[in-house]
């Protein structure tokens, strides 16, 4: 069985994939300090309440915070006896192509959505990814990752009007029953709702100028389906992208180990 571990700026997720389908989905806070010790004790803990008798031999790490690696890959080794792939490093290939200007690193969250859309929905795809930060992922035709566009998160937009105006409570997003508020919280909620439907639609049509060709529109993340709901953004809402595109590349690296 394999574990996929998706660890993003703010949450860390565990899954648990039998072959055919995740048999267990867990989440945690990401925090660097926890030990593998502590991951392990969270983690057998929790499948044992869930009665659920996984024998672990394989596990894949996608992580957006490079100090949270370490602890993961003792984890594998010590409790799995096993050599996490982790993806973005050069022991852990990709079944497509990365074309960016020379240097640049790439997260590896936006390969794992380029390798799942690219996997589900083929090629000339945009993934849209509602995390700590609002990410475009361009797929081209034969499935490389060509770029893409970083927008701050929904959630981070949120925080940062809190925090930077004094009068301006914390709220939750929400789609407001009218564009023009009439207190501060609806005002807020029609602010960040209407201006993130506006953002997604124009960078999504400027890329597909900018490409020269229609594209599908991929979305993920918690927050897709409010969006989704109140406008046609999107052609398809995954809400398990990032853990399928592990499951491909774990399989990808798996056949390559046997050639």
């Amino acid at each position: 069985m394999l574990l996929a571990i998706d660890c993003g700026n703010t949450n860390t997720v565990f899954s648990i994939w039998d072959g055919s389908e995740f048999i267990a989905t867990w989440r945690t806070a990401t925090d660097w300090k926890r030990t593998a010790d502590q991951y392990y004790v969270w983690l057998s803990t929790l499948m044992k309440l869930q009665g659920i008798e996984a024998d672990i031999t394989d596990v894949i790490v996608s992580s957006t915070v490079p100090r949270v690696v370490f602890n993961l890959r003792v984890l594998a080794d010590r409790y799995f006896n096993t050599r996490p792939y982790v993806v973005g490093k050069p022991e852990c290939a990709l079944p497509v192509d990365v074309r960016v200007d020379a240097g640049t690193a790439v997260g590896p969250d936006r390969l794992v959505n380029t390798v799942a859309g690219y996997d589900l929905y083929g090629g000339d795809l945009i993934v849209v990814d509602f995390g700590t930060a609002t990410t475009f992922d361009v797929v081209a035709a034969d499935g490389a990752y060509v770029g893409g566009v970083i927008a701050p998160g929904v959630n981070l937009s949120l925080e940062a009007l809190h925090n930077a105006a004094a009068a301006l409570p914390h709220i939750d997003i929400s789609q407001p029953a009218q564009v023009v508020g009439t207190n501060t919280v609806t005002c807020m909620q029609s602010g960040v709702f209407w201006g993130y439907i506006g953002l997604v639609r124009e960078i999504c049509a400027r890329i597909k100028a900018e490409r020269g060709r229609d594209m599908r529109v991929i979305s993920t993340g918690g927050l897709a389906p409010l969006f989704q709901q109140a406008e046609a953004l999107f052609d398809e809402y995954q809400d398990e992208l990032t853990m399928h595109g592990l499951t491909v590349i774990h399989k990808y690296n798996k056949e390559l180990a046997t050639q």
